[in-house]
């Protein structure tokens, strides 16, 4: 009995004395199994993350409409908008903000209807892309909007130049047309002056960029941020260090950038589309066409007139003897601190300093600090409001905010003010009463001054609104007032007058004209006066013949005609001929095109010098034409722009349309380009559909 219980015992132990023996023999084998299922854990990981990767595609749609839609680049970290439902590209941003590595999910985090995504960069930036009511059928916009995180987030996307280009945006002193060849590092999106800072941004500028894929990106007004150019690479919007503000604009999607333009434009505006004083133009008698800068002496009010009154005399001499004197900024001083006639005659006697012609005077909202303006301003507790000034800290008084206005140290015009602007326009009206002016010029519109002298600048005067604030009040003066400078105010009946030129054939000189023209036309600024015909600035060739001739051909045909030079004193009597030629064909020719497109541009906002993509949206040869230009839909101009030619290629928009020739009444094939087509220095290839 006993032996039984202890067979089964023994039948049991050996069994447990196995285990125990399996164990002990394994031990030293633990850390080699170990490391075995750390490397499977870690081949099973490679494994699914290059299946991943193998199966996730470097694009990922984001948010998609009706006629387009945006994807994602995993590689660089870059947003792309197609057109669909081919998927055309129509644009690639460079987002320089936030790790390119990171894809966004496939989920976004806004929770919406799938007409927004969302997705946040752990705590740098979140970016939300919202699908925008339509503006107009046939287009479809897409709101971006970036906010930082952090306080030193600085936000920067950039819009890539491949196979894209790009018009709109700030005027620069040598102008492009596309912008695409353009530089400039970067610097706040605000206007300015270029005689102050040459590598600036000119005084007009919109926040509102066209592409030649059908797309517009529009910035919004209340964002405060930076713009560079790469020249053939891209452009870019950033936010300012430190400011932790949002960057935020949106994208609109057209067929071609014809279509995108006129959609744009024919949105509702804020407020109706007014012209200013087409009498200007040469509309109809008395004839206030061309302007006529005076030159001479400024040393009183009695040389001052004198002078004067020796122009207009050589005007009738050399029959020439219609237009306007335009009266320089010093010269109107000088005028101004003269009692000329008694007050109560001023109204009848103050046109004969100009007789026939119309007179123009120059103001400025500078004063200098030690003129008799300023100081007469300062008397009262009052006036004290009247200028810019510093903000002052708690308990302390205001300082005026100083600055440099041709050479001088000045103080500037508060326009924020209600009695400043008051005082500023009545003076501004008893002037051109007391002067007999039937034109008022007003240079010094453009630029932030704080921010020219690193000052933080109050809510109301951020950006361009100083600009927008003055030539809304400028505007109240009546249709006859001049500007120097456009931001935001394209709809009010003024004239703006383009920034100087050099005395050359460059495109700071004569080659920029016509990328201005087009780039002032496109953003709403038709009713523009061009630089004097020949340039205003010291150039490489002063007193050139044939650059005074090539100016004047392409003046023709814009809508005033501007003189610095006399003709009779740079050129021979061949060129004063060709003058009254040129000023009789603005009249009878060019003159009642600009008032019948005028019509057009009131009512739909399309530019009245269009460029010649406007007929071919499509045709990638039209995209960078800089040296033609459409008036309307109908005629085409083609100057020459070269030193020394009397030849050019001629490309002639609007397959399926007919050109005829002007000069020769041969007829053309549109969407063609005519080759080593002449051009003497008599003429100026001018085409009519």
């Amino acid at each position: 009995d006993l032996t039984m219980p202890l067979s089964r015992h023994t039948g049991q132990i050996p069994e447990s004395t196995w285990t125990l023996s399996f164990r002990e023999m394994t031990e030293p084998w633990k850390g080699a199994v170990g490391c075995l299922g750390v490397a499977v854990f870690f081949a099973m990981t490679i494994g699914i993350i290059s299946w991943q990767a193998l199966e996730q595609p470097p694009e990922e749609w984001v948010l998609r409409g009706r006629d387009a839609g945006m994807l994602w680049e995993r590689g660089r970290g870059a947003l792309l908008l197609r057109a669909l439902p081919a998927g055309r590209p129509v644009l690639a941003i460079a987002v320089g903000s936030v790790p390119a590595t990171e894809p966004p999910p496939p989920r976004d985090r806004c929770w919406h209807d799938g007409r927004q995504f969302c997705y946040s960069w752990e705590e740098d930036a979140e970016l939300r892309l919202s699908l925008e009511p339509p503006a107009a059928p046939g287009t479809e916009c897409y709101s971006v909007r970036w906010t930082p995180l952090r306080t030193d987030m600085t936000l920067k996307d950039c819009f890539s130049m491949a196979n894209v280009s790009w018009y709109g945006g700030p005027s620069i002193r040598a102008q492009r047309w596309p912008l695409n060849g353009a530089e400039s590092p970067a610097q706040p999106l605000v206007s300015g002056d270029l005689s102050k800072n040459p590598d600036g941004f000119g005084p007009l500028l919109e926040r509102y960029f066209l592409g030649s894929t059908g797309v517009t990106v529009t910035v919004a007004p209340d964002v405060s941020l930076l713009l560079s150019l790469e020249s053939h690479q891209q452009f870019c919007l950033e936010t300012q260090a430190g400011r932790a503000e949002p960057l935020h604009y949106q994208l609109c999607v057209s067929t071609d950038v014809a279509a995108a333009h006129r959609h744009t434009t024919s949105a509702p505006a804020g407020a109706a589309r007014t012209l200013p004083d087409t009498v200007l133009l040469g509309d109809f008698p008395p004839r206030r066409s061309p302007i006529w800068r005076y030159h001479g002496p400024e040393g009183s009010a009695a040389k001052i007139k004198r002078g004067l009154r020796s122009l207009v005399r050589r005007l009738k001499r050399h029959r020439l003897q219609e237009g306007v004197v335009a009266l320089g900024e010093h010269g109107t001083a000088v005028l101004a601190a003269t009692d000329l006639v008694p007050s109560g005659r001023r109204k009848r006697q103050a046109p004969a300093l100009v007789e026939p012609l119309e007179l123009s005077i120059t103001l400025s909202p500078y004063a200098g600090v030690t003129s008799p303006l300023f100081l007469r301003s300062l008397s009262g507790g009052e006036a004290a409001g009247y200028w810019l000034s510093r903000q002052p800290r708690p308990g302390a008084s205001s300082i005026p905010l100083l600055t440099t206005w041709k050479g001088q140290l000045c103080a500037r015009l508060n326009v924020t003010s209600e009695a400043a602007l008051g005082w500023y326009l009545a003076r501004a009206r008893r002037l051109r009463q007391a002067l007999g002016a039937t034109y008022v010029a007003f240079e010094g519109v453009e630029g932030n001054s704080f921010l020219e002298q690193d000052v933080p600048a109050p809510v109301e005067l951020e950006g361009d609104r100083y600009t927008e604030a003055l030539a809304a009040a400028l505007a109240t003066l009546g249709n006859g007032t001049i500007i120097s400078a456009g931001s935001r105010s394209s709809h009010l009946p003024l004239f703006v007058q383009m920034s100087p030129l050099r005395s050359d054939w460059s495109h700071a000189g004569l080659k920029g004209l016509i990328p201005s023209v087009l780039h002032y036309s496109l953003l709403g600024y038709n009713f523009f006066i061009p630089d004097a015909i020949g340039g205003s600035e010291a150039g490489a060739t002063p007193g050139d013949p044939e650059l005074f001739v090539r100016w004047l051909q392409i003046v023709t045909f814009l809508p005033v005609m501007a003189f610095g030079t006399p003709p009779w004193l740079c050129c021979d009597t061949w060129v004063l001929n060709l003058t009254r030629q040129c000023i009789q064909r603005h009249r009878d020719f060019v003159v009642p095109l600009l008032l019948k497109y005028s019509e057009e541009w009131q009512s739909l906002g399309y530019p009245i010098f269009r460029p010649a993509w406007w007929l071919s949206p499509t045709d990638p040869v039209a995209f960078t034409i800089e040296d033609e230009f459409l008036i309307g839909d109908e005629v085409l101009v083609a100057p020459i722009t070269e030193k020394g030619q009397t030849w050019r290629d001629i490309y002639l928009p609007g397959e399926g349309h007919l050109w005829l020739d002007t000069n020769t009444a041969r007829v053309f094939d549109g969407g063609t380009t005519l080759r080593n087509y002449s051009a003497s220095l008599a003429e100026v290839p001018v085409f009519v559909k």
